[in-house]
């Protein structure tokens, strides 16, 4: 069983802005894996189905992004899951816009969802898919550029970088994270956000 946890803050106000890219990458699979219709809960919206022969859960929680911990404890608890068998999607400002990064654990790395999650389960030890936002312009507030919307050109390359998540996350599911991580921390030329 795999529980894939896009992260993110509830509501209208916040739908379309840089923090949310874990609930669009959720959203990207779920559409292209042909799965629904969502459940919505007190705590999580989630639907579940099956990809290259393992049960998935697709997952966004209701708690606001700093909460996350809470709704990942939920959902833990709901599923009968343990931490290896999450695969927690987010945006990472230290990344390249459009960038993908898997690791297997980690430190929060400044990230107050991740941060959360750590408190709430008492350990890194969780798979993660960071997808790059980029960082603030110079002189920026760093909580304005998260909760900010992308630019129209930025758009294009997340849209392309939600469809690279999906790619993603079918190369963990029908290998392993290793291989994944193999071929999807790799700059190539054509990735958008290169340096």
């Amino acid at each position: 069983m795999r529980l894939i946890v896009g992260l993110g803050n509830p509501g209208t106000r916040y739908r379309d802005t840089r923090h949310n890219v874990g609930f669009r990458c959720v959203d990207r699979m779920a559409q292209g894996w042909e799965i629904g219709p969502w459940d919505r809960r007190a705590k999580a919206v989630m639907v579940a189905g099956t990809r290259a022969g393992e049960e998935i859960v697709l997952a966004k929680p209701r708690t606001f992004m700093n909460n996350s911990g809470e709704g990942v404890l939920y959902l833990l608890a709901r599923f009968k899951a343990q931490p290896e068998d999450l695969l927690i999607v987010y945006d990472e400002m230290e990344l390249p816009l459009g960038r993908l990064r898997i690791r297997a654990s980690g430190s929060a790395g400044g990230h107050n969802g991740i941060k959360s999650i750590i408190s709430a389960l008492n350990s890194q030890s969780f798979p993660r898919l960071r997808v790059g936002i980029g960082h603030a312009p110079p002189g920026a507030d760093q909580i304005a550029h998260v909760i900010g919307r992308f630019s129209g050109e930025e758009s294009k390359i997340m849209i392309e970088a939600e469809k690279r998540s999906v790619e993603a996350v079918d190369c963990i599911l029908e290998t392993n994270i290793d291989i994944a991580m193999n071929r999807f921390n790799t700059v190539v030329d054509s990735e958008p956000g290169q340096s």
